[in-house]
């Protein structure tokens, strides 16, 4: 087991910035982003967990034991680690952010992605003290790379560990930080768009370059142009329900759907009345579509092999419906003549228990795609072994 890293030195300071904080409030959870009145009744909050307080590290005891041979699980530090190391010389790679994202970070600690991941408290970013432990047990001479979504507390914390790292152990440090999300540019969350669904994607390309043991420079800028060529988009039928405060996040009637929403619980673009699913897909294509065509014609066609396309659950949706959704939006790009070269339908980056869905699309060419079906074998996504 990786020993636990530099104690507490500057924990105190950054603990309560939760990953959707930006103006330095000092929650661990985001703010309701619809104020108002509640309608009608809430119900006791009903969850499988011993006590609240607990939720995170009894989850990664969980994980240790449902994964002994696969993955090494420090419940002090709270991270995941590979327990095989990959080669000495070889690139390392971590993420993290907060806890309810699951299999998001942890479930894709393993061959061909991540090397260690960081958790959070729920919807919480995990403090640089953290990071640095991650990254200095994972290093094998090469460097590590950082991958980081567009939330205001991963990218100060990230930011933090990577200085920290560099000024004690000298260990080269280069990070990608994700922001795939149409919805909106700026939010009361984030500066600039939210990195949500084209994470999975980074981790898992990314993961197959280090893999093969390219260098630290050229890992990195496989993962840049995966985020700089995925866009994605959500939904939600719910809101999700945070253990600590034991109420839904935000209301939502039962005859409407939030378009835009974040991993969070955050605003999206506008609320509407609840639609078929042919609609909806309609809804997550049409911005998604139109981002990727101004991206391509702003950079050339290039050798383009199709897209990667994710329908990702939010938690609470079954997959009967992610099915049906993806075949709704299967259709629509055909019909928009585009060509999905591979994809993932089920649950990637979740929001506890919200009911709704995610597109993410990646443009693709032939090495990203060589790169996607090289093997993987993580909790959370195995192929090729």
């Amino acid at each position: 087991m990786p020993a636990p890293g530099a104690g507490a030195r500057i924990r105190s300071c950054v603990t309560t910035l939760g990953c959707t904080d930006v103006h330095g409030a000092r929650s661990s959870v985001p703010e309701a982003p619809h104020a108002g009145p509640w309608r009608g009744s809430v119900s006791a909050m009903k969850k499988l967990i011993n006590a609240v307080d607990n939720v995170v590290t009894d989850a990664l005891r969980g994980m240790a034991a449902a994964h002994p041979h696969e993955l090494a699980v420090d419940l002090d530090q709270h991270i995941v680690y590979r327990r095989q190391p990959k080669e000495q010389g070889k690139v390392a790679i971590i993420s993290g952010g907060g806890s309810g994202h699951e299999p998001l970070h942890g479930g894709f600690v393993g061959t061909g992605m991540l090397d260690a991941a960081c958790a959070g408290e729920i919807f919480t970013s995990p403090v640089p003290d953290q990071m640095v432990a991650a990254t200095s047990a994972v290093d094998r001479g090469a460097g590590v790379l950082h991958i980081v979504k567009n939330y205001t507390g991963d990218v100060m914390n990230f930011e933090m560990a990577a200085e920290i790292v560099g000024a004690e152990s000298g260990i080269q440090v280069a990070s990608v930080v994700t922001n795939d999300d149409v919805a909106v540019e700026d939010s009361l969350y984030t500066a600039g768009r939210r990195g949500v669904g084209v994470t999975v994607m980074v981790e898992k390309i990314a993961g197959a370059a280090a893999e093969q043991g390219r260098p630290l420079d050229e890992v990195a800028s496989i993962a840049a142009r995966v985020n700089a060529s995925g866009r994605s988009m959500g939904m939600a039928l719910t809101s999700c329900t945070v253990p600590a405060n034991g109420k839904p996040s935000f209301d939502l009637p039962d005859d409407e759907m939030e378009i835009g929403i974040g991993i969070h619980g955050e605003p999206g673009r506008h609320r509407e009345k609840v639609a078929p699913a042919a609609e909806i897909a309609e809804r997550l294509v049409t911005p998604v579509l139109a981002e990727l065509t101004a991206l391509t014609e702003l950079e050339g066609a290039g050798a383009d092999e199709g897209v990667i396309a994710m329908v990702n659950g939010m938690g609470a949706t079954p997959l009967l419906e992610l099915y049906l959704m993806y075949g709704e939006i299967a259709r629509l790009l055909q019909g928009a003549g585009i060509t999905v070269a591979r994809n993932l339908v089920g649950n990637y980056i979740t929001s506890l228990d919200m009911a709704g869905c995610s597109l993410t699309l990646v443009r693709a060419d032939a090495e990203l795609l060589s790169l996607w079906d090289a093997p993987v074998n993580t909790p959370g996504l195995r192929w090729g072994v």
